[in-house]
């Protein structure tokens, strides 16, 4: 596999299910996860759709799929760590440095126009 990671089959498709069922509004159960398995025609191991279900009864998943979306919206490798590492226990929170946005980029005029 590229780079080494290796993509589970019967993980994936427990979460695909489990995302099409939290998003059409249908109770994510061990039976609608094996409907939406099965018609996908994907073969997982019996187990799989319980323990997924058993995983997500205590989670939100709106706000698990709004940290996955922060997670990808940010910058490629991370941010840099401050320096000094972590705060010792019991020390105050280092403060957040505010962002800047990046300048807008300026047009260049390459001599010809898509439109002529």
């Amino acid at each position: 596999m590229p780079n080494g990671v290796e993509i589970d089959v019967n993980t994936m498709a427990c979460t695909y299910a489990a995302i099409i069922l939290h998003d059409d509004g249908l109770p994510i159960s061990e039976e609608n996860m094996n409907k939406i398995i099965n018609a996908s025609n994907v073969e997982v191991e019996g187990f799989w759709p319980g323990i997924f279900c058993g995983a997500l009864q205590s989670m939100d998943i709106s706000k698990g799929m709004m940290n996955i979306s922060a997670a990808a919206a940010a910058p490629a490798g991370g941010a840099p760590a401050a320096a000094g590492g972590a705060p010792a226990a019991g020390g105050a929170p280092a403060k957040e440095e505010k962002k800047k946005e990046p300048e807008p980029e300026e047009e260049e005029d390459l001599g010809f126009s898509l439109f002529d």
